[in-house]
């Protein structure tokens, strides 16, 4: 995992059909992970499996968060477990540079 200060937080995501996030993250990274696994192999992430639950995201501040807050996946677990990684975009960096000043 490569990125400025060691720290990584979601700065965007959109839930998906079949289980998917799409993610953005502080570094301009941006990618999808696979939900499913996750819902399919530990009970905190069942609920899940109602779409009404997954399609119902928040961002706190570092990650993904459902149910108000009680389900959330760390973010460098997010990062590092991408199937799907895109390039760093530079210009999203120095967007959420310009919005963190």
């Amino acid at each position: 995992m490569e990125h400025k200060d060691n720290l990584i937080w979601v700065v965007g995501a959109k839930p998906m059909e079949n289980y998917y996030l799409e993610l953005q993250f502080n570094n301009g990274r941006k990618g999808k992970f696979d939900c499913k696994p996750l819902i399919k192999s530990y009970a905190l992430f069942k609920d899940l499996e109602n779409p009404e639950v997954f399609f119902n995201i928040a961002l706190d501040g570092w990650t993904v968060t459902w149910a108000n807050g009680t389900i959330d996946i760390a973010p460098e677990y997010l990062y590092d477990n991408m199937i799907v990684s895109y390039p760093i975009d530079h210009d999203a960096i120095d967007h959420v540079a310009e919005s963190e000043a």
